[in-house]
């Protein structure tokens, strides 16, 4: 049973094993998921779903399989008003011997034929949707297999909760806010006591070793404070096919920029490819710019180089001389070249591109994006993808 919708669960990219479909399984035979839609989707997402990250792709699978189920939740505004006047909870001490289990199927023929004959509030008894008594049917009273209809969580259908993505903020693979990616940057550090500097911070292993060896009167230790070394070049395309992206791009200055714990930090900009110059605006103004070379002379080889672009052009934007020309300068040397460069200067350079991976090789512009790829690592700027940048940036 369901076993469509396992499988969509995995095509949704959730990573579930037979031994958790199993124990599902008898989760259900146990009665856990209690006849209910609503029940049911927790009992999936609790068994299911190892983080909160994966919440989302559930809620979208469980959406997609469940959409135009009809669930008791689907009943007339007045019945609701009926069962919502008050809670009479009624306990009884004994079950009568006419209430009796029901199959899911015989059940739901019942509830139909409850709403269609049904006209007034009932409290009590056995038989209508009510309060209290021990319809099968119905909230505040017992049956062993019934239908709870109001009480807790009316309206609150389960293929509407999941078609509501109330966990999509929590997703590796969404596009970053600010404080993600500054929570994403923090990652790239590389610690060194080798800062000339006086000892100013306190070594807490070194002070209670010299403490003891000091027949314990307290001898104070002192470190080169750690700092880091990480000194990054930061390399923004700007305008044309980046203009959508603008303000996730906005998003990723502001983070890198209010960013305390970088040795040092250089910011510049270009238009589909890097070029003899890299512009010093976004806005990449004719003369707003300085040389390439120079950058390459004034930063080290230390520094790491992240790329942000789609990487998407015409292809003689990146292999033809002059092929930037109609922008703002004739270049005498292709972009590809000026790629290559970067490589060869600076060892650890990553491309983060703001087009789903998905689409890299179908999209406009798949052909130049491959061959940025034959170039540097390219990942999906996205929480995933930024760790795993940063991780490839780390890496010695």
């Amino acid at each position: 049973m369901f076993i469509e919708f396992f499988y969509l669960l995995r095509a949704k990219g959730l990573s579930i094993s037979l031994d958790e479909w199993l124990c599902l399984i008898k989760a259900l035979d146990k009665g856990l998921a209690m006849n209910s839609l609503m029940e049911f989707y927790y009992l999936c997402r609790n068994i299911l779903v190892k983080t909160e990250s994966d919440y989302d792709k559930f809620d979208m699978a469980f959406a997609e399989y469940f959409q135009g189920i009809q669930t008791v939740d689907e009943i007339p505004e007045e019945l609701w008003n009926w069962l919502s006047a008050d809670e009479l909870g009624r306990e009884l001490d004994d079950m009568p011997a006419w209430a009796r289990e029901y199959d899911f199927d015989e059940l739901m023929e019942m509830f139909r034929q409850r709403l269609a004959e049904q006209d007034e509030k009932h409290d009590g008894g056995n038989y209508w949707i009510g309060t209290g008594g021990t319809s099968a049917m119905g909230h505040g009273g017992y049956n062993p297999a019934g239908i709870r209809v109001g009480g807790h969580g009316r309206h609150q259908s389960a293929v509407k909760v999941a078609g509501e993505r109330n966990f999509k903020d929590f997703r590796q693979d969404t596009a970053l806010d600010i404080r993600q990616f500054q929570m994403a940057f923090r990652k790239l550090r590389q610690f060194s006591t080798r800062v000339e500097t006086e000892k100013t911070e306190l070594d807490i292993e070194a002070t209670i070793d010299a403490t003891c060896n000091n027949a314990g009167l307290l001898k104070l230790v002192y470190e080169k404070p750690r700092k880091n070394t990480v000194k990054l070049l930061l390399l923004i395309d700007s305008d044309g096919s980046m203009a959508p992206y603008s303000s996730l791009c906005n998003q990723l200055f502001q983070a890198v920029h209010q960013s305390t714990h970088l040795k040092d930090l250089k910011t510049y900009y270009f238009h589909n490819c890097i070029y003899d110059h890299l512009f010093t605006d976004p806005a990449c103004r004719r003369g707003d710019w300085t040389p390439t070379d120079w950058v390459f002379g004034n930063l080290d080889s230390e520094y790491k180089v992240i790329f942000v672009g789609d990487g998407a052009m015409s292809p003689y934007e990146l292999l033809a001389v002059g092929g930037n020309q109609d922008w703002y300068a004739y270049n005498e040397e292709p972009g590809i070249a000026w790629l290559h460069k970067f490589r060869q200067r600076y060892k650890k350079c990553i491309w983060l591109n703001p087009i789903k991976e998905g689409r890299w090789d179908w999209t406009y512009g798949s052909r130049t994006i491959n061959m940025i790829r034959e170039v540097f690592p390219m990942f999906e700027l996205t929480l995933d993808g930024l760790d795993k940048g940063i991780q490839k940036l780390l890496v010695r």
